[in-house]
């Protein structure tokens, strides 16, 4: 008995370069309506925002990690919630603020 042909990449390539499509693509036909001078749809905060790193001591990480636990809240918001209090400190803009002129 014969061993099995083995399939390379190479042949599959070729077998799907040389069949002709079979799936179409096909645009909704509300996506040819959009206007073009209507604002993009709104992103994802991963999208638009700007990521930063922040190096913690241990014993500091872990501390605000409680407090998160206790609060039963992620770190992100009590970050936030500090950088708010820098601000205000600081005499600048609240996030609440700059948010709100971004969005006029």
């Amino acid at each position: 008995m014969s061993k099995p042909h083995k399939v390379s990449l190479r042949s599959i390539v070729a077998a799907s370069v040389a069949s002709p499509a079979i799936y179409e693509v096909h645009t909704p036909p509300h996506a040819s309506l959009k206007d073009e001078g209507s604002p993009p749809a709104p992103k994802t905060l991963k999208q638009r925002a700007k990521q930063m790193s922040v190096y913690l001591e241990p014993e500091v990480y872990d501390q605000l990690r409680d407090i998160a636990h206790v609060e039963r809240t992620k770190i992100h918001p009590l970050m936030l919630e500090a950088l708010d209090m820098l601000f205000r400190q600081r005499g600048a803009r609240s996030i609440r603020q700059l948010a709100a002129e971004q969005a006029r």
